[in-house]
């Protein structure tokens, strides 16, 4: 396998490169090495071959193309940004630069990509109505109904507070912020990409990834990442809302050993056309369980749970990820425990926190 990794200097660009060195596959990286990201040179392997260069950039695509038959793309700026002042750049980033990379695969005759999706495309998760046991699709929270402390969104119809169950791939797409847009923009582009040429692609639905070289304290970082870097300032992790937002919190590692199964999978004609498969853990945990378990196992504060709140916020969105173990034999083997004690004094990047 000859691979191209997209953003493969960054947090889970990272650990794909070393799970696709383990294979003994050839690998290069094109990253853009942003300094916001990346305050000092990356410790890639010396295996990997670096190539810095933004993948909007037509020119810079096509050479880092040169020679792979596979490419697994994870460049993206994540997380839900500042404000909408942010649009521009997560479309440049995300939508254009994934068109650029389709674009110029397409010239070069490489059919098989590997995308990073995210569960952000679902918006919230899936709900039952605890009186009749049916599916139900919630609106937006009411804002009267967080200041009074109901997370849990309602029926709309009936005004019950709703149950939640586990997300399948086949769940309605719902983007709910500019980001969760863009990714959903991504897959669709990836799936026209497709069809036109007759590649091949997975998507990949990442829940709540973390551990080792998760970038630090940034207004784009997930909520594992906050909490990480606020005990390492001595400070109790804030915990918004009651803590019972329920999530799939997914280690990296597992992650990683997704994308090879996908680019196996494609290297092996397993998988024709566009596909999507969600990757979360086995188990269902709370933020606020995450946040108490990075405080025990670093010896910090005890989390504070403030019960603020953000408009247009998720409350639960938990993976089932059933369709990718039984096709692709994927499964999770790092547990909730082992790795939240892991990732309470692992290092994050950009700093020492």
């Amino acid at each position: 396998m000859r691979l191209l990794v997209t953003g493969g200097a960054g947090f889970i660009g990272s650990h794909i490169v070393d799970a696709a060195l383990a294979r003994g596959w050839s690998v290069r990286v094109l990253d853009s090495l942003d300094p916001g990201l990346h305050p000092g040179p990356p410790a890639l392997d010396p295996r990997v071959e670096l190539m810095t260069g933004d993948v909007a950039d037509a020119g810079a695509v096509s050479a880092a193309l040169s020679g792979v038959n596979t490419v697994c793309h994870q460049s993206a700026k994540v997380g839900l940004g500042v404000s909408f002042a942010d649009a521009p750049d997560y479309i440049r980033n995300n939508d254009y630069a994934t068109a650029v990379l389709l674009a110029g695969m397409e010239r070069s005759g490489i059919s098989r990509l590997v995308l990073a999706s995210s569960m952000v495309v679902y918006g919230e998760g899936a709900y039952l109505d605890p009186e009749t046991g049916l599916p139900v699709r919630p609106g937006p929270r009411a804002e009267a109904d967080l200041r009074a402390g109901i997370f849990d969104p309602r029926n709309p119809d009936t005004g019950t507070v709703l149950i939640p169950a586990m997300t399948t791939e086949d769940a309605p797409l719902d983007p709910r912020n500019v980001y969760a847009a863009s990714k959903l923009s991504q897959e669709h582009l990836t799936s026209s990409w497709v069809r036109s040429t007759g590649g091949t692609a997975i998507a990949l639905r990442y829940h709540n990834v973390y551990g080792p070289r998760m970038p630090r304290d940034t207004p784009y970082a997930g909520v594992a990442s906050l909490f990480r870097s606020a005990l390492a300032r001595g400070y109790a992790p804030q915990v918004f809302e009651d803590g019972a937002q329920r999530r799939s919190f997914i280690h990296v590692r597992d992650v990683a050993a997704a994308n090879i199964a996908a680019a196996e999978a494609l290297a092996g004609t397993r998988q024709a056309g566009f596909r999507a498969y969600n990757v979360g853990a086995n188990e269902v945990h709370t933020i606020g369980e995450v946040a108490a378990a990075l405080s025990a196992h670093s010896g910090g504060p005890i989390p504070a749970v403030t019960g603020e709140y953000r408009l247009g916020d998720v409350r639960h969105v938990t993976a089932s990820s059933e369709l990718i173990k039984s096709e692709l034999g994927w499964a999770p083997l790092v547990g909730f425990d082992d790795g939240m004690r892991e990732f309470a004094t692992a290092p994050l990047r950009g700093g020492h926190a």
